[in-house]
């Protein structure tokens, strides 16, 4: 995918200068709540280097988010191929992880549509799906403004997450071309 730009932020591939700002904004706990542990720096830093991998195979992946008045990092967003072991894969996931200096601001919905659109407009994916851990209301209501829909029997246990954890349950949302476009 092309880079991006709407009325307020950039959508690029990652940079050196990216490293710094997403290892912190990834060790902070209230915007890892929702995932099994926080990362420490070297655990963000291998996520960037899988990204860019999957960027080289794949031509898309997660872009790096920066604010276009300020130049700030903002956080991530974009579409990755979704784990084998998905119950739904093979499937293609959006997703986004913001900093929280950039929470309320209406970013995660601003770049999300953006990477739907160009999603569907350079590659020919029949759907696009995104998940998240059942408690995390925030993320879920942000899919239902973004148009995707649930089918509760689509729900699933998380396999990478351990059996009993509070956030193993996961709920399932999708988005078709033709629902995007309005037909």
């Amino acid at each position: 995918m092309k880079p991006i730009e709407t009325a307020r932020l950039r959508l690029r591939r990652w940079q050196d200068a990216d490293r710094a700002p997403f290892a912190a904004m990834s060790a902070d706990p209230v915007v890892m709540e929702f995932f099994p542990a926080p990362l420490d720096a070297k655990q963000a830093n291998a996520f960037i280097d899988r990204l860019e991998r999957h960027w080289d195979a794949r031509g898309y992946s997660n872009f790096a988010l920066e604010e276009r008045e300020t130049g700030a990092f903002v956080g991530l967003t974009g579409l990755l191929d979704v784990f084998p072991e998905a119950p739904f894969a093979p499937s293609v996931e959006i997703g986004w992880r913001l900093a929280r200096p950039f929470w309320g601001k209406g970013y995660a919905r601003e770049a999300a549509e953006a990477v739907l659109a160009a999603g569907f407009a350079e590659h020919d994916f029949p759907e696009i799906v995104a998940f998240t851990a059942k408690p995390n209301l925030r993320s879920a209501a942000l899919m239902q403004r973004l148009g995707m829909t649930r089918d509760p029997a689509d729900d699933f246990d998380h396999p990478a997450v351990a059996e009993g954890h509070p956030l193993r349950p996961h709920v399932l949302y999708r988005i078709s071309r033709e629902d995007l476009e309005g037909g």
